[in-house]
C-alpha cells in the first residue's frame, strides 16, 4: 500500500474511534443520575476534545488528498469497543459508568498506540499531532480511572 494511502487509512481509523468516543461519552452522560453533574461536565469536555481531534485528523486527511471519515466505526475491534461500551451501561451507577468509560478509553489508547507504529510511515507533522492527541487521551484515561477508583 502506498504511504499516503496508508496514512489516510490510519488517520481515518482515529477519526472513527474519536467519533465513537464522542457518542460513548454522550451516552454515558445520559445514563448518569441526577447527582452526577460533575461527571456530566467531564464527559462533555472529553466529547468536545474528541470532536476537536476528529477535526484536526480530518484536516490532515484532506491535506493528503483523501476523504475524511464522518461516522463512527463499523469496522475492527478497536472501533467497536467504544460502541460496545455505550451498549453496556446497565447499572447506571457512578462506578459502573466510570468503569465502562475506562474500558472505552483503553480502546482509544490502543488505537493511538497502533497508529504510531513505525510501519505506518506517518510524516513528522502527523506523528507529532497524534502524539499530542495521545497525551490528552492518556490524561483523560487517568482521570476517569482515578474517579472510578474513588467512586463508592
Amino acid at each position: 500500500m502506498e504511504t499516503t494511502e496508508k496514512s489516510i487509512d490510519v488517520l481515518n481509523d482515529l477519526i472513527e474511534i474519536n467519533n465513537d468516543r464522542v457518542a460513548g461519552f454522550e451516552k454515558a452522560a445520559k445514563d448518569l443520575g441526577e447527582g452526577d453533574f460533575d461527571l456530566k461536565g467531564i464527559f462533555a469536555q472529553y466529547a468536545q476534545e474528541s470532536r476537536i481531534y476528529s477535526t484536526e485528523l480530518s484536516s490532515a486527511v484532506v491535506a493528503l488528498g483523501g476523504e475524511a471519515e464522518r461516522g463512527t466505526g463499523m469496522g475492527g475491534d478497536i472501533h467497536r469497543a467504544w460502541i460496545d461500551v455505550k451498549a453496556t451501561f446497565t447499572g447506571h451507577d457512578r462506578k459502573s459508568v466510570l468503569a465502562e468509560c475506562e474500558r472505552g478509553e483503553d480502546a482509544i489508547k490502543k488505537a493511538y498506540q497502533s497508529a504510531l507504529d513505525p510501519e505506518n510511515e506517518l510524516s513528522f507533522d502527523v506523528t507529532d499531532m497524534i502524539r499530542r492527541q495521545q497525551q490528552g487521551i492518556q490524561a483523560a484515561h487517568d482521570r476517569i480511572k482515578a474517579l472510578r477508583d474513588s467512586a463508592a
